[in-house]
């Protein structure tokens, strides 16, 4: 199976399994074992595609796409508690983990066995974190409502706090590295202008505004790859898609009655996949608000997706 040559959606949930679709078919095409005393929190694939990284409670779990390997080529040691996010940086010789149990990790993934290199404590179980598209900073949401920007080289960061008493459930950074989203706990989704200057080891954090994105909990926020667009998840059974030239609702999905827990887009940014609590992945057209294509197979809630790969075929 070629799968570095296929458009290949990735999905895990709480039925402790992860699936490999067929983007452009809604084909399952493989089925791997997760562990059986959690749910997939996280997915993420590496940019050579080869491999699927996945994060539960107490376990980061490493696949490999190029075999027909069902169960992970690699587990990670010495994992605490839930981990609730990861990502690879851009030529993956390291991954970055965040956990409930206050850390966010960088893991060396060149030496044999991944290791820990460096660790950033945000004193309070750590929701969210994401990479800046220049590869050095990670933006870092928590539990105590903190959001943090963390320098991984010079080890500098600042913290904000945008509402007092609201966990901050996701945060995203926007490919062109303008802007920086945080979604919380209240329905509330907070942005923020991001200025890199040379002479500073961390870019400059404006507030822009803060938007009642949602009726319930927001559980995810992300940027388009073209930067133009900005969409939220929630448990109200909608994804809300937001223009980022004024930030403006441009389109909302809905999903009634179950919540929506994950989303991505395609890399021409036309494109959304959805995961949601009724088990079902869903791949939307932008432009024409039409549901394109269901993924269907989990037995329970999907909680978490990835695609990292080519435009989405007509």
């Amino acid at each position: 199976m070629e799968t570095t040559d296929q458009l290949i959606l990735a999905t895990g949930g709480y039925d402790h399994t992860i699936k490999l679709w067929q983007a452009h078919t809604g084909n399952c095409v493989r089925t791997m074992r997760f562990v059986e005393t959690s749910q997939v929190n996280a997915l993420d694939r590496s940019p050579d595609k080869t491999k699927l990284a996945a994060t539960g409670y107490q376990c980061i779990r490493l696949y490999d796409l190029e075999s027909n390997c069902t169960v992970p080529v690699i587990n990670f040691e010495g994992v605490q508690k839930n981990v609730t996010r990861l990502g690879f940086q851009e030529n993956g010789k390291w991954i970055f983990t965040a956990s409930e149990d206050y850390r966010v990790r960088i893991w060396d993934m060149l030496s044999a066995a991944p290791h820990c290199t460096r660790m950033f404590d945000c004193q309070a179980p750590v929701n969210a974190a994401c990479l800046h598209p220049n590869q050095v900073e990670i933006a870092m949401g928590s539990q105590n409502g903190g959001v943090y920007l963390w320098d991984v080289k010079s080890e500098a960061h600042k913290q904000l706090i945008p509402e007092v008493d609201a966990a901050v459930q996701d945060v995203a950074i926007s490919p062109d590295g303008n802007w920086m989203a945080a979604v919380n706990n209240k329905g509330n989704c907070y942005i923020w202008s991001l200025v890199s200057s040379p002479n500073q080891q961390l870019s400059t954090i404006q507030p822009k505004l803060k938007i009642p994105a949602h009726k319930r909990y927001v559980l995810r926020c992300k940027f388009s790859p073209d930067s133009r667009l900005l969409v939220t998840t929630s448990g109200d059974g909608t994804a809300h898609i937001w223009k980022t030239d004024d930030f403006s609702l441009w389109q909302e999905l809905v999903i009634e009655n179950y919540w929506v827990w994950d989303a991505a887009f395609s890399a021409d940014s036309k494109y959304l996949f959805t995961a949601s609590s009724d088990g079902i992945a869903r791949l939307w057209r932008l432009q024409k608000k039409n549901l394109e294509r269901k993924y269907t197979g989990h037995t329970k809630a999907i909680t978490a997706l990835s695609f990292r790969d080519e435009i989405v075929s007509e």
